[in-house]
């Protein structure tokens, strides 16, 4: 989330961590090409009206670094000619302030799915089905019960499609800059989704490497 308004921009992030995304922000553009360029986003949230180095500029350097998020660009610049500049420039998707706060999820949601390779709608392992629209996950036809962590550590294992994930990797995707990195977070969060997945167990450890499915 990269937005100059500092309140702003934590009121987003917390509303978008309440729907499980892992959400790092920065407040003007210097500070989002050195978080891109040192992280992994599916989606970028970028502001135009940046101080120091513009929005538009952000964009550009994104795009001309064949950076793999996607980029929304949320900002008060909202005319026809506007959007037109914004998409010609690198930009995926536009949305004018103000906005509806579910359309925004709505549209980071399709964004991601439209990832660096393409995710399938549904993902499916086994009697295993899990939707990221919906945020739905079953298992032979019973709804799984989980917490935002439990789904999005289970989304990222089957988006691996049987490659192992470092823990270091889930807690990077999963969580988001205030996770503490020397905590037992991953493991409890595996550990409980491990419980709720049932028989016959479907998440394997591998030692000193992480996990998979």
């Amino acid at each position: 989330m990269v937005e100059d308004l500092e309140e702003l921009a934590q009121t987003v992030a917390v509303g978008l961590r309440r729907e499980g995304m892992a959400v790092d922000v920065a407040l003007d553009g210097a500070a989002a090409l050195e978080r891109t360029s040192a992280n992994h986003y599916d989606v970028v949230v970028l502001d135009r009206d940046l101080p120091g180095l513009h929005g538009d500029d952000v964009c550009r350097a994104l795009a001309g670094a064949g950076h793999p998020a996607r980029v929304l660009m949320l900002t008060a610049a909202g005319t026809i000619d506007d959007r037109v500049t914004g998409l010609g420039i690198g930009a995926d998707d536009y949305l004018p302030k103000p906005f509806a706060f579910a359309e925004l999820i709505a549209r980071i949601r399709a964004l991601a799915r439209r990832a660096v390779p393409a995710l399938p709608t549904v993902l499916v392992h086994g009697d295993l089905r899990l939707d990221p629209a919906t945020r739905i996950a079953t298992r032979d036809g019973r709804r799984l019960p989980l917490s935002p962590k439990e789904f999005a550590v289970l989304e990222l294992l089957l988006i691996a499609g049987g490659s192992v994930v470092s823990a270091e990797q889930l807690l990077e995707r999963c969580w988001d800059e205030f996770a503490d990195p020397f905590t037992q977070t991953v493991k409890v969060t595996v550990s409980r989704l491990r419980r709720k997945l049932g028989d016959p167990p479907l998440i394997e450890t591998v030692p000193q490497a992480g996990y998979r499915i």
